[in-house]
């Protein structure tokens, strides 16, 4: 394995534990603009939406197989059977849609979110599960399936919009939880001893065991993903993001954690907020 590289103006975001004499939003804001930045520099022939192309936007032979495969996505049948899921009627007779505010194309955006009253990060797959649990209805699987799908779903309706994820203002436990998904994303664990800032800050573009690693920023905006490898076993390549971040710990020979619990939730509540800015860009394939 090449050795990684570390990037030490990307990764001394760790050391900018927030003060809370100064706002919040500033602090986060900090982070962003050195986080984005990295890649707008490293990458300056892309524009910020084009990060949302993952490897595909490092290479023009294989952007052109993305888009010919995107005219045909093998996933239509899953995102419309998502739809039909989503609008179909509790047993009490209520949707999914009764445990969420706005249109239903902006659902995607607002999550994952702090919720103050549970005092924790919640992402939208937490969201749908607890949902049915408030409507009397049975539990289904965290990272695949039917919950894939109806969130799939509703990325697909939430493409063009903007990704504006919050630690609100003055709410010292909402910026811990961004902070420890922070601490998360730059940590080195596993028997590789690797940390997700190696592989999808400090080298993008470069390939490992076949497959281009892809940049970090915009990786939240195509979630779940229709994985080819996923899709090998029953026909169902669907997957949510904490999924594919038990399938990383894997690969890194280090111990998954469960999803929709605080560390995977923390994750993604950091790493949804670095690519704020950015446009969801519907559901999408990856190998």
């Amino acid at each position: 394995m090449k050795k990684i590289i570390t990037t030490v103006a990307v990764t001394a975001l760790l050391s900018s534990t927030a003060v809370f004499s100064v706002q919040q939003s500033s602090v986060v804001q900090s982070d962003i603009d050195a986080f984005q930045g990295h890649f707008k520099k490293r990458f300056p022939e892309l524009s910020l939406n084009d990060f949302s192309k993952g490897p595909y936007a490092m290479s023009e032979d294989k952007m052109s197989q993305f888009e010919a495969l995107m005219e045909m996505p093998p996933f239509e049948d899953h995102v419309e059977k998502g739809g039909k899921l989503w609008k179909t009627a509790f047993k009490n007779g209520k949707t999914y849609s009764s445990c969420f505010s706005g249109d239903d194309e902006t659902i995607r955006t607002q999550y994952p979110r702090w919720d103050a009253a549970k005092g924790k990060v919640v992402s939208l797959e937490k969201a749908l599960l607890d949902c049915r649990v408030k409507n009397g209805e049975k539990k289904i699987g965290s990272g695949k399936g039917k919950l894939a799908w109806i969130s799939a779903y509703l990325t697909t309706i939430a493409e063009g919009q903007t990704i504006n994820v919050i630690v609100p203002e003055g709410d010292e436990k909402a910026l811990a939880a961004y902070n420890a998904g922070k601490k998360f994303f730059y940590a080195k664990r596993g028997q590789l001893n690797l940390s997700c800032a190696n592989c999808h800050v400090d080298n993008p573009g470069r390939r490992i065991r076949g497959n281009t690693l892809s940049p970090a920023l915009g990786q939240v905006t195509h979630f779940p993903v229709w994985r080819g490898k996923w899709a090998k076993k029953k026909g169902d390549g669907f997957g949510t993001i904490q999924r594919r971040y038990g399938g990383c710990n894997k690969q890194v020979r280090a111990q998954p954690f469960k999803r929709q619990k605080d560390a995977y939730s923390n994750l993604e509540y950091f790493h949804t907020i670095m690519s704020n800015g950015m446009e969801i860009s519907g559901t999408e394939y990856r190998e």
